[in-house]
């Protein structure tokens, strides 16, 4: 059976969509093939794989940035965003304290039929479109979109290593996966409360007043 072709629906779109489904007179008509991506859009991705990202950013409006990485992966074909965890605050990662900004960091929980090389380059596309820069190792930048597992894969590739090298010492990484999937497993290190457990979240400190939302 074909797998139908998924394009990018907006969230203006998405938004509009169910609007208009609910009868909503202030909205502008939509059209039946919008509506029908809207609706179909959790059925169009045939045996989805689980991968979890990390999203941090430091510099410009680090909020912003974070929601528009989300609704970029929203966009991109082939992937539904499933879970955005909360916002946590951290110092910088190996530089000397106070002479950076403090980033911003979430988690993403998605589920996609890309493989993971695929889904490597869309996020460095991403960190392109809000001008990442790559001038020196742990330097400040607008958005960093780091894949920090795949299902169960486990490799050595030195252009993709997964998972992520470094996520089990990571508790800007951990602290935000934990919160949405309290029971998650980082593959080849054992159980994600464990690893947070054992390595504490000093310096990752809750942003209750911040928000990041699901792409609509």
């Amino acid at each position: 059976m074909t797998r139908p072709t998924r394009h990018p629906v907006t969230a203006p779109q998405a938004a509009a969509a169910r609007r208009a489904v609910h009868g909503d007179p202030t909205v502008q008509p939509v059209p039946t093939s919008v509506v029908d991506q809207v609706d179909a859009a959790d059925i169009t991705l045939s045996n989805p794989k689980q991968a979890v990202i990390s999203l941090g950013s430091n510099l410009g409006n680090r909020l912003e940035t974070l929601q528009g990485a989300i609704d970029a992966l929203e966009d991109t074909p082939g992937l539904r965003v499933k879970a955005v965890s909360p916002v946590y605050e951290t110092e910088p990662w190996g530089v000397e304290p106070g002479s950076q900004p403090s980033y911003f960091n979430a988690v993403v929980v998605i589920k996609t039929t890309l493989p993971p090389s695929s889904l490597l380059e869309r996020g460095h596309a991403i960190e392109e479109a809000f001008d990442r820069v790559r001038d020196e190792r742990w330097g400040p930048r607008t958005i960093d979109v780091d894949i920090v597992a795949y299902a169960d894969v486990v490799s050595d590739d030195p252009v993709l290593t997964l998972p992520h090298p470094r996520a089990h010492q990571r508790a800007f990484v951990l602290a935000p996966w934990h919160d949405v999937q309290p029971e998650a497993q980082l593959p080849g290190h054992g159980a994600v409360a464990e690893l947070l457990a054992g390595i504490g979240v000093a310096g990752v400190q809750p942003r209750a007043d911040l928000e990041l939302r699901l792409p609509e």
